[in-house]
């Protein structure tokens, strides 16, 4: 079993203490990290502080590094995959997907890395200001920390680290601790395409030691955090009035109206359903139909769901893996009864083996059921009917979350209707909540968090404006 180090300024450093990293599917232990230390982690951060302060890369220079990020990416694609299908569940093939979107994700970056710019300011245009020339640039933060989850391990960190760098910020690198492996092998990536020492330092363990660590140390400028509602308060609560940009939780809705192409809506809905067993943030979780169509669409939805393949990721055959745990998968399950208890109907699924959760679909759900008002994070889904569209998007906008929804219409109306309705971040129209461009501003509202990802969008998240005034 192979042991592998964590990064700080440049030097892999082996620990005593190791963290085991399993295969999501046999249960089996596939490798052991290093853990950091408190001195380890603050070690990280002066080597950010240091970098970001006596070596200052030039935008050009940031552009050629993630380029070259980019290329590596896609020369080791099939490795990348294999290590997050084995460290998440996913499928094979969506985990080639998520390497060639991380791929995308830094070219977006180098891309954007030579974009950055102010604006000129006509402050001639105020009395007293004659002779003044004024304009905006605009400043890396200096230090960003950056905490990603397990479920996209790859792709994440990319949104994060991609535009940090493109922003000329140093960062600190803290991923989810049952899915290391692939931000180790990106962060070798990116040495190798020139990065240089303690721009990119990896710590590793677990949320509630280092996290709280980093989080109390002020010379980081800046925290980017995708992960559970709850953490993310605390985060914030810890890093005062520090900037932070959260990614939180989700309970995402589509409606199916009654002009819908129903063809079109069952196959989105099932595909963005069940991807990743369900363990997306912006995962189609309550499907709203109008009941003039809704025993057609569920007997759809339902036959489809039930043709998914279950069984081991490696398998292209396989639609579904297991969850990231078995604790997760027995949490899923308890959820399911509690609702089928309190007056649910299992449609299909509901069976649990180990850390396989077998697609599920729920009717007769209500709006206070946990399997509806908390994130499932799962492979189950609840379909609702409803009479009118404003009493629907009224019990979506009951939620407490909002970072994005979906709608199927043929109407042009009813979209716009919708779309300026509901409550989230991100409203897609005859596709379900799930689709996600990597150049698009992507963030919620609400307790789904604030501040936006997107390549163009983080690196505005992750500077600073700086007016210059000079008198001529």
């Amino acid at each position: 079993m192979e042991h592998y180090p964590i990064l700080i300024d440049g030097e892999w450093i082996q620990t005593e203490e190791k963290l085991e990293v399993k295969d999501k599917y046999s249960g089996e232990t596939v490798a052991a990290v290093s853990v950091a230390s408190k001195q380890l982690a603050e070690r990280a951060v002066t080597a950010a502080q240091k970098a970001y302060s006596t070596n200052r890369l030039s935008p050009y220079r940031r552009y050629e590094i993630l380029k070259k990020t980019s290329e590596l990416l896609l020369e080791h694609k099939q490795e990348l995959a294999r290590i997050i299908t084995q460290e998440v569940g996913k499928t094979m093939k969506e985990s080639v997907t998520e390497v060639e979107r991380t791929a995308q994700t830094f070219e977006i970056s180098a891309e954007e890395a030579k974009r950055i710019h102010g604006e000129g300011v006509p402050v001639e245009s105020s009395p007293g200001a004659e002779n003044r020339l004024a304009f905006t640039i605009r400043m890396p933060v200096g230090v960003v920390c950056a905490i990603t989850p397990f479920n996209v391990p790859l792709n994440l960190v990319a949104h994060k680290i991609g535009p940090a760098i493109a922003a000329g910020n140093a960062v600190v690198l803290k991923p989810a601790s049952v899915t290391p492996l692939i931000a180790l092998k990106l962060t070798q990536l990116l040495e190798t395409a020139g990065l240089p020492s303690g721009y990119l330092n990896l710590v590793i363990g677990s949320g509630s030691s280092i996290g709280s660590w980093l989080a109390r140390d002020e010379r980081i400028n800046l925290y980017t955090f995708t992960g559970s509602p709850a953490v993310g308060k605390a985060l914030k609560q810890a890093t005062g009035l520090r900037k932070v940009l959260l990614e939180l939780g989700s309970n995402s809705a589509v409606v199916v109206h009654h002009d819908a192409d129903l063809n079109l809506a069952v196959d989105m809905c099932v595909n963005k359903s069940f991807a990743n067993a369900g363990q997306v943030c912006i995962s189609v979780q309550r499907i709203y139909v109008h009941k003039d169509i809704y025993e057609d669409f569920k007997a759809r939805f339902v036959a489809r769901t039930q043709a998914l393949r279950t069984g081991s990721p490696f398998d292209p055959e396989t639609d579904i893996g297991p969850m990231i745990s078995v604790k997760e998968a027995a949490r899923t399950e308890q959820w399911v009864q509690e609702a089928l208890q309190a007056g649910a109907r299992l449609e299909c699924g509901g069976q649990r083996t180990g850390a396989m959760f077998q697609p599920t679909v729920l009717s007769g759900v209500r709006d206070d059921m946990k399997v509806t008002c908390e994130e499932l994070f799962a492979p189950v889904v609840g379909i609702t009917e409803y009479a009118e569209l404003d009493e629907c998007i009224k019990r979506i906008n009951l939620s407490r979350f909002g970072l994005q929804a979906g709608i199927f219409t043929t109407s042009l109306t009813t979209a716009f209707h919708a779309a300026k309705a509901i409550h989230v971040g991100g409203m897609i129209v005859n596709d379900a909540s799930q689709f996600r461009a990597d150049l698009m501003p992507y963030g919620g509202v609400k307790e789904s968090g604030w501040g936006k990802e997107g390549p163009k969008y983080a690196i505005h998240e992750m500077t600073e404006e700086r007016i210059i005034v000079f008198n001529l």
